[in-house]
């Protein structure tokens, strides 16, 4: 699925919930409440990144596959994502930081594309049963 934005979080969720139904009911099976959890918290991290951190989301796609549900942002940022410590130079508990990491940890195929146009587009395979 893609389509024009503006993308939210909350859109993606839905376009990932309906991606996922519409897989199932082609297929008949049930879906995987984990795997759909997962790619739900993925999709939400990866669009929020997007926002605050890569000029906002340029585009969105996902698609579900035998193994995984395959979750794309684009955003307008060359910058690529990186892991923030926990604490800063004081020793100060920082905010945030965290999506990037979970990502990294729910996926078990990520990429990251340079666009042509620039900015990039992470995609985030998250394993099915």
């Amino acid at each position: 699925m893609t389509g024009d934005g503006p993308w939210y979080p909350a859109d993606v969720r839905r376009a990932v919930r309906r991606a996922v139904a519409r897989r199932c009911l082609e297929q008949g099976t049930a879906y995987d409440e984990t795997a759909l959890s997962d790619a739900l918290l993925v999709a939400s991290e990866m669009t929020s990144n997007a926002i605050l951190h890569g000029g906002g989301v340029a585009g969105f796609a996902v698609d579900v596959r035998d193994g995984g549900i395959r979750i794309s942002v684009s955003d307008h940022s060359d910058r690529l994502p990186v892991v923030m410590p926990r604490f800063d130079a004081e020793g100060r508990r920082r905010t945030g930081g965290r999506g990037w990491p979970i990502v990294c940890r729910l996926a078990a195929d990520l990429r990251i594309t340079p666009l042509p146009a620039g900015g990039k587009r992470i995609t985030a395979v998250v394993p099915t049963g």
